[in-house]
């Protein structure tokens, strides 16, 4: 049955859920907060250039077809992917750098280089990563919603190792220092520490491997443009420019939202892909709040990812003259500790880690003729660090560009004709991120799977859940699959308040 369903917010999560349902026959209507679709994915246009605010990284380009294919259309005819190579380029403190691709052989040469006794502990890396792959990509798409299903996986947990941390797994099999960064940074991505993060997410390695990493021509804001569209073109409707202020709830169901205007807009069903953790917060009355969505399990109990300190920058010249790729991590001399102070301690530090992309060494169209389109990305402790961005964002920025133009962008300074930058209190202000998280909960063990806040409320029929703090976590293939399962679970009517209640207690 046609049901009218309020997606609440644009980024990855709920278009995948908005594009499903309204190709299912639902009437769905998207609300975005923002001037722009996207989320975490907007655009910023500054002096010619478009700079993608947030993921640059296109992995399991198939999720993209199979979602444009459940509404009957062609990906490719919205937007255009084309590989990278290498996935990365990786700077040691020193300037040396790693490439790495999906092909075993030249990783091979490129690990001789740093250390030829390495070369079989990748391949064995690399076969016990295949399994984890198998597994975990089996379960992304299934809701955990009751312990049980977590009980199911636990044998395969525990034979994968689960319990080790990426880092930990990886230094089973590499020996050199450096080449245990390269393999184990991924969790990153997706706001985890690599030496908390559950080996699980290795499988993000073996990923790469199986399907490559892409680029979306015109830059990922072109994939948000092309879902959008195919979405309007099904009779989707989109409002933007409109805040949710509460999700209207009447004997325990949604009957839905009243925005910050006061407008009151009905529905059967809503889906937030706003961030878990601050629609509990701030858009559902504590009465209608079990202890497990109280304020004290999200404000003291879960842990969450790191927030970015993210630098846009166009120049007036090219720097193809470079060693420089289109994606480039620059690790710092501190790898551990660095870590250990972002995510434990809480500490912004003089040194820093980035990831530095420049998209237009494989797209000029991203910026005027003859110019350069960068961003420059550093890890920096959320919220709870108590920094005042206001005032340590100048010297934090001036830092890091006089890094660059000292070891890797020339004359940089003098060569920039736009920039913009956000940190923690824009994630926290703008995106309604709880402590300027960037991925929201921390992809850690006891937060992962049935751990994890579910795609559907335990306390309010209909209320479903999508993006990077619910289930399966943070990363375009991971909202993506929520998106799909959120679809999937209200095409099938199910669950019912009632009877998931008594499951998930």
């Amino acid at each position: 049955m046609s049901k009218k369903i309020i997606v609440i917010g644009s980024g990855f999560g709920g278009l995948s859920a908005a594009l499903r349902l309204q190709a299912a026959g639902h009437q769905v209507h998207l609300i975005e907060k923002r001037d722009k679709l996207g989320g975490r994915a907007y655009v910023y246009e500054k002096n010619g250039f478009h700079f993608d605010g947030g993921p640059t990284v296109v992995t399991a380009p198939y999720m993209f077809d199979d979602l444009f294919q459940t509404a009957n259309k062609k990906r490719e005819d919205y937007v255009e992917f084309v590989p990278i190579s290498p996935f990365y380029r990786i700077f040691d403190h020193h300037g040396k750098y790693f490439d790495y691709n999906g092909e075993t052989d030249f990783v091979l040469e490129q690990i001789e280089r740093w250390n030829p006794a390495d070369k079989q502990g990748y391949l064995n890396f690399v076969e016990g990563i295949k399994d984890i792959f198998d597994t975990g990509m089996a379960l992304i798409d299934q809701p955990f919603l009751k312990f049980s299903d977590m009980m199911k996986v636990v044998p395969d947990l525990i034979r994968l190792q689960s319990y080790r941390s990426v880092y930990g797994y990886v230094q089973q099999f590499i020996k050199d220092e450096f080449l245990r960064r390269c393999f184990s940074f991924h969790p990153l991505l997706i706001g985890g520490n690599p030496f908390d993060s559950t080996s699980i997410y290795a499988l993000i390695h073996y990923l790469e491997r199986e399907w490559g990493v892409w680029y979306a021509m015109g830059g990922t804001g072109k994939i948000v443009e092309g879902i959008g569209r195919a979405f309007e073109e099904l009779g989707g409707k989109i409002t933007k420019n409109a805040e949710v202020d509460e999700i209207i709830i009447e004997r325990k169901r949604t009957t839905g939202v009243r925005l910050k205007s006061g407008q009151v807009l009905p529905a059967e069903a809503v889906v937030s892909n706003a961030d878990v953790a601050f629609t509990y917060l701030n858009m559902i009355d504590k009465q209608h709040r079990s202890f497990r969505n109280s304020d004290f399990r999200y404000k003291q109990l879960t842990k969450y990812s790191m927030s970015l300190f993210v630098i846009y920058f166009g120049t007036k010249r090219r720097y193809l003259d470079t060693n420089l790729q289109h994606h480039n991590i620059i690790l710092g001399e501190r790898y551990k500790a660095l870590l250990d102070d972002i995510f434990n301690k809480k500490m912004v530090t003089e040194d820093f880690s980035l990831y530095l992309h420049m998209p237009t060494i494989t797209d000029s169209s991203i910026a005027p003729e003859g110019h350069e389109n960068f961003y420059v990305l550093s890890p920096v402790p959320h919220l709870a660090s108590g920094t005042d961005w206001s005032k340590a964002a100048k010297p934090y920025r001036d830092r890091i560009m006089q890094f660059l133009e000292d070891n890797y962008l020339p004359d940089l300074q003098a060569n920039i004709v736009a920039e913009h930058h956000i940190d923690p209190a824009h994630f926290a202000g703008t995106l309604n991120t709880h402590l300027g998280s960037a991925f929201s909960v921390q992809p850690i063990l006891t937060q992962s799977a049935w751990f994890r806040p579910h795609n559907v409320s335990e306390d309010v029929e209909n209320l479903y859940f999508v993006g990077a703090g619910t289930h399966p976590g943070a990363g375009m293939p991971g909202v993506l699959s929520s998106g799909r399962i959120v679809a999937d679970l209200i095409g099938a009517g199910v669950p019912q308040r009632k009877e998931y209640v008594e499951a998930a207690l």
